[in-house]
C-alpha cells in the first residue's frame, strides 16, 4: 500500500475515473492522492500570437476542468503546473516524496516507438513504482 499516490491526469482524455479508482485501490489507510495536470505552454510561433491574457485564461479553465473532473472524488488534491507533460511529473513526483504513479496510456503505435509517450518516459525515469492503466477502448 502506497502513503503518496500521484494521478497524472490529461483533461482531453477520458481514463482519470479509471486511474483514480486503482489509486484509491492501493491507497493505504492514511494515504494522500494527488491529481496533477501538467499544463503545457503553446509552442513555438504559436506563442507569437497569442497574448498572456488569453494564455492565462487557459490556464484558469484548465485549473477549473481539473476541479471539475475531481467532483466526485472527495479528498483527492487537485495540482496543476506549468511544465512538459513527462519530466513534469516525474520531477513533482520526486520533489514531493511520491512513492506511487498511477497513469493512464494508449496503446502504443508505430510513432510512440521512435517518440515514446508520456508514460514510457515516467515508467522508465520514475524513481518509484508506476501503475499504467490502459483503458481497454484504446
Amino acid at each position: 500500500m502506497y502513503h503518496k499516490i500521484l494521478v497524472p491526469m490529461a483533461l482531453d482524455h477520458g481514463v482519470s475515473t479509471h486511474t483514480l479508482e486503482i489509486a484509491n485501490a492501493l491507497r493505504a489507510k492514511d494515504a494522500q492522492i494527488f491529481a496533477l495536470h501538467v499544463h503545457e505552454a503553446p509552442q513555438g510561433s504559436v506563442s507569437a500570437y497569442l497574448d498572456e491574457e488569453m494564455v492565462a485564461a487557459g490556464f484558469e479553465k484548465a485549473r477549473a476542468d481539473l476541479e471539475g473532473k475531481l467532483s466526485g472524488h472527495p479528498g483527492v488534491t487537485p495540482v496543476i503546473v506549468k511544465g512538459h507533460s513527462a519530466r513534469t511529473i516525474i520531477d513533482y513526483s520526486e520533489a514531493h516524496g511520491i512513492d506511487c504513479i498511477v497513469l493512464g496510456s494508449h496503446k502504443p503505435d508505430l510513432r510512440d516507438y521512435f517518440l515514446g509517450s508520456t508514460a514510457a518516459r515516467v515508467v522508465r525515469h520514475a524513481g518509484c513504482a508506476v501503475h499504467v492503466h490502459r483503458a481497454s477502448s484504446c
